[in-house]
């Protein structure tokens, strides 16, 4: 089973006539990565939030918006009267100091002052945060289920193409025996270009052919990869939390085997399939970015 890092969750509750919205929002990232954007009130419960986010999603680019809409809302802030008459009497002095007079009104201009309009201080009830936390954990559940869909998606893509890698080295085995026929016919003919056939070592002919196609020959390199396709196929099925990290260095041992090959191949048509096998191992490892 595997997790994507990428998922949306979004829930909703009730708590004293007031209506709460959760939001979950994840990406992918190498660390845990927690954006909150949280009413004043619940600050104190950041670490908390944090820790029930950390819990389920582990890792990733994770963004955490709580709403509250409450009926009385403009209940909430006030003015401080006392800030609203010091202001008011240094306007009133620097205009005697200045020698003209106020042409308006000075109110609207004392309401946008700093710190003139503050919000009244709230307290979280514990039986609030109680239905609050059920919220945000419907939301991050959401979230989580979202991240097991899509890795649903991706595992079958992921079967698929080790299949098309496995299939392009099974359809290596013909080149390999037209390759060799070719190469010691080659040597072949390269030595009578120089020699008349009384000058050539049969016996030394064959030797310098059985060391030349032992340099190339692949046969550890095929069962090697092909162990290797069988190892991320196990590792994806593994029924613990997501192994992106550990696919990521399976993959890393797949292109190694797949560019030893590439490089020994010594033929067209092996390479052609060589190219094939990189193109999918590629996409696996563009989609493992997104793996949890």
């Amino acid at each position: 089973m595997i997790k994507s890092m990428t998922g949306y969750g979004r829930a909703e509750g009730t708590v004293n006539e007031k209506k709460i919205t959760v939001e979950v929002k994840t990406l992918n990232s190498k660390q845990f990565d927690m954006i909150a954007r949280i009413p004043v009130v619940f600050k104190e419960k950041e670490i908390l939030i944090r820790g029930l986010l950390q819990h389920t999603l582990e890792r990733g680019k994770i963004e955490i918006t709580v709403s509250i809409d409450e009926p009385d809302a403009e209940d909430k802030f006030a003015i401080n009267t006392a800030l609203v008459k010091k202001y008011y009497e240094q306007m009133v002095n620097l205009h005697k100091e200045l020698g003209t007079l106020p042409g308006e009104s000075l109110l609207p201009s004392l309401l946008k002052m700093p710190e003139v309009i503050q919000p009244v201080a709230q307290v979280l009830k514990e039986d609030e945060w109680t239905e609050i936390e059920k919220t945000i954990l419907a939301a991050i559940g959401h979230c989580d289920a979202a991240r097991q869909a899509e890795g649903a998606v991706l595992e079958a893509d992921f079967t698929q193409r080790i299949a098309s890698i496995k299939s392009y080295l099974e359809n290596i085995a013909p080149f390999e025996d037209r390759r060799i026929a070719r190469i010691r016919e080659k040597i072949k003919l390269d030595l009578e270009k120089f020699f008349s056939d009384k000058n050539i070592d049969e016996n030394r002919l064959e030797q310098e052919i059985v060391y030349y196609v032992e340099k190339i020959d692949i046969t550890e390199e095929k069962v090697r990869l092909l162990n290797h396709c069988h190892y991320f196929i196990q590792t994806l099925s593994e029924n613990k939390v997501s192994n992106g990290k550990k696919l990521n260095f399976i993959s890393q041992e797949l292109g190694r085997e797949i560019n030893t090959i590439g490089s020994k191949a010594n033929d067209s048509d092996m390479q052609k399939l060589v190219v094939q096998m990189k193109d999918e191992l590629e996409k696996i490892k563009e989609q493992l970015f997104n793996i949890l």
